[in-house]
């Protein structure tokens, strides 16, 4: 899976399905990490298309917009974490349409699609689960995006002493261990933190 990764990539990727587990239960092509709901999300895949169909309605709702303008807009809300296919939002505008949800205005070679009373309605009997779908997606983008922030700002510059890229990976690698340290036990912590306090002594050679 990692085999055409950087080390900085394999640790992002390792913190982005941590991070999907913990807060959807898997992450993957189809997040098939289980198939319950998690505060009204369903955890067995991404988006199904009654999920996405909420989402769309929360956008038409805000203002009128045209099928790529949904797209834009949600990769800017989850910081690039979900990014639907043009394949994926057009079919469910026109099931939005064909429902009486939506409505089409043509724009030359576009259409511009706005909410209907239906829609609204709809939306409103349905809002808690379009709040917490958004949220969550909201969530995570920026917790991916820190992650990747992170590793950007580890990577090795060109010409870089070979033991400052070192201390850079031990670095990384403490990162690691920390985030997957998440939920230990009280004793656990304890221990490292015990660690983590002799490290930092040895370092200042005291």
């Amino acid at each position: 899976m990692y085999g055409h990764c950087s080390e900085a990539e394999r640790g992002m990727y390792r913190l982005m399905r941590r991070a999907a587990r913990q807060r959807f239960g898997g992450f993957g092509p189809h997040w098939g990490g289980g198939a319950g709901r998690h505060g009204g999300f369903r955890a067995n895949r991404l988006l199904n298309s009654a999920d996405l169909q909420l989402l769309v309605l929360l956008l038409l709702r805000e203002q009128p917009r045209h099928g790529y303008e949904i797209i834009k807009a949600l990769e800017e809300r989850t910081s690039g974490f979900y990014v639907p296919s043009p394949g994926v939002i057009y079919p469910a505008l026109s099931y939005l349409e064909e429902i009486g949800y939506a409505t089409v205005t043509p724009e030359g070679a576009k259409k511009l699609y706005s909410i209907t009373e239906e829609g609204r309605k709809y939306l409103a009997d349905n809002q808690d689960s379009a709040d917490v779908m958004m949220a969550e997606l909201v969530r995570v983008g920026e917790r991916m995006a820190r992650a990747r922030q992170h590793f950007a700002d580890d990577e090795p510059a060109a010409g870089e002493d070979a033991a400052y890229s070192g201390m850079r990976a031990a670095r990384r690698n403490l990162r690691a261990a920390l985030e997957e340290s998440a939920g230990a036990s009280g004793e656990e912590i304890r221990r490292i933190v015990e660690i983590l306090n002799r490290a930092a002594r040895e370092i200042r050679g005291a």
